[in-house]
């Protein structure tokens, strides 16, 4: 992108204040800066956790009410019966071992997330060494290691999303595209802030949510007033 583009779109906001969530969605249209392709919309929340403590690990998964505007390819880990369950609600690919093996000696990558049964995850265990440094291993606390594959799928299709909280205390996430309606991206953003709020953790001293920052793909950031987001606050 060239730099006059940015400073361009860059001249849309103020530095020195802190926009609420509706006024930061609203300047998404001005701020974007690819007219060839349609930029995801994402929100950067530092958290007051420390993640390095087990108990203010910050993780969890939401369905945005309009999607992230990216279709998900699942792949589903499971024996047949729920494998074929699996297809019939939407999985681009279900099956057993036959998955296992083609991507650990074919290194094969054609899915975007991965659902597993209990049941398979021991052998889905052999394959954590490289489905975990990409994001892709299955984990019950977010919802893709479970029996219910079908709501799994659906969930996953209609636009859900996983984050975790990096060592810095920041949590990213997509809330959908610059072409999106604004009412739609803040929508979007209360309910990740909402899922954020009931993860506090116990033990977090201060204050929870320090910083909201929106961006486009290669859009300036946006700050927004933490006190404006959600539909909790």
């Amino acid at each position: 992108m060239s730099g006059k583009t940015y400073k361009s779109a860059n001249e849309h906001i103020d530095r020195k204040r802190r926009y609420t969530a509706e006024e930061a969605c609203d300047l998404i249209p001005k701020v974007k800066v690819s007219k060839k392709f349609d930029e995801t919309v994402d929100v950067a929340v530092r958290l007051g956790v420390n993640p390095r403590h087990a108990d203010q690990m910050v993780r969890g998964a939401v369905v945005l009410p309009h999607g992230t505007g990216k279709s998900k390819r699942v792949l589903v880990i499971a024996k047949p019966e729920k494998a074929k369950e699996a297809e019939a609600a939407g999985a681009d690919y279900a099956g057993g071992e036959e998955f296992i093996n083609k991507i650990k000696d074919e290194n094969w990558f054609e899915f975007d997330s991965v659902v597993a049964t209990p049941d398979m995850m021991g052998q889905v265990g052999k394959i954590g060494r490289i489905l975990g440094p990409r994001g892709l291993m299955p984990n019950p606390k977010v919802g893709t290691v479970t029996m219910d594959v079908a709501k799994a799928v659906h969930e996953l299709k209609a636009g859900r999303v996983e984050f975790r909280v990096e060592k810095a205390g920041i949590i990213h996430s997509p809330i959908g595209k610059a072409s999106f309606a604004s009412n739609k991206l803040l929508e979007n953003l209360n309910s990740l802030m909402d899922t954020l709020l009931k993860l506090k953790p116990a033990t977090a001293k201060g204050t929870y949510v320090k910083s909201i920052t929106v961006s486009t793909t290669h859009g300036p950031g946006i700050k927004i007033d933490p006190a404006t987001a959600g539909t909790q606050v």
